[in-house]
Order: C-alpha cells, then sequence, then structure tokens
C-alpha cells in the first residue's frame, strides 16, 4: 500500500467510505462525485497506479468485480444500461493514482452523453493499424 494513496488510506479503513463489496482482492465502494447515484469505484487491494502497472491477477480480480456490481446495480437501482470507464495517467483525466475501473448506473433520460466521435482522415485508418500491430 501507498501511505499517501486517497484509496489505500480508505482500503485500511482510514477514511470512511460507502463500501458496497469486498472480497480477497478488490474493494467497491461509492464515488463520492457519482455521474449517477450508484457510480461505484472498483480497485485493486494491491497498490498499483494503473492499468500500466497493474499485474494480471489483480486485472482480472477488478474486472470479475466490476462485472458483479455492474449486476447489482442494474437490479438495485433499475437502470437503462451501465459505463465502464477507466482514467489512465493524468492525460487522460486520471486524479488518483490507485488503478480503479469507474462502474456507473445509465439512465435513458440522464443529462451524460458519450465521448464524441470523429472519422478517421484520409490513409489514417490504416496507418494507424499498422501502427497498433507493430506494437504487439
Amino acid at each position: 500500500m501507498d501511505s499517501n494513496c486517497l484509496f489505500c488510506k480508505i482500503l485500511k479503513r482510514e477514511i470512511p467510505a460507502q463500501i458496497v463489496y469486498e472480497d480477497a482482492a478488490t474493494l467497491a465502494f461509492l464515488d463520492i462525485n457519482p455521474v449517477n447515484p450508484g457510480h461505484t469505484l472498483v480497485i485493486p487491494k494491491v497498490h498499483s497506479s494503473d492499468v500500466f502497472e497493474i499485474d494480471e491477477k489483480n486485472w482480472a480480480a477488478v474486472m470479475k468485480t466490476s462485472r458483479v456490481v455492474a449486476h447489482a446495480l442494474e437490479k438495485a437501482l433499475q437502470t437503462d444500461g451501465i459505463n465502464l470507464g477507466m482514467n489512465n495517467r493524468a492525460g487522460a483525466g486520471q486524479v488518483i493514482f490507485h488503478a480503479h475501473v469507474h462502474v456507473m448506473p445509465r439512465f435513458k433520460d440522464d443529462p451524460h452523453s458519450l465521448w464524441p466521435g470523429r472519422p478517421y482522415a484520409e490513409g489514417e485508418f490504416e496507418k494507424t493499424g499498422e501502427k497498433i500491430r507493430a506494437a504487439l
């Protein structure tokens, strides 16, 4: 654990949280600034900063718990859908540097929208695919 990490402090019960689920590897608690009521954060109990640092075992545990929470939100809140999200590194909007997945209940009339897409420029589609395949 990181003694300066807000989420590690929640794990150690040094900071109160509305915990909705816990198992041996993960903790899930309500976000204090939710997209909609029920917006839940799922974290690994082993500190890692983001998707680039988390090990495969803990990543699988976070994904499993995210699915468990999604089912619970759908049932408890009668959602119309669920968004899963993760911000990785400051450039993507990450604020707390402990890996976490947002499980966000969605409703057909809520004021939130998805990010805007844009078409690829001429030739960009193929070049981007080539770059990604080369990195893999």
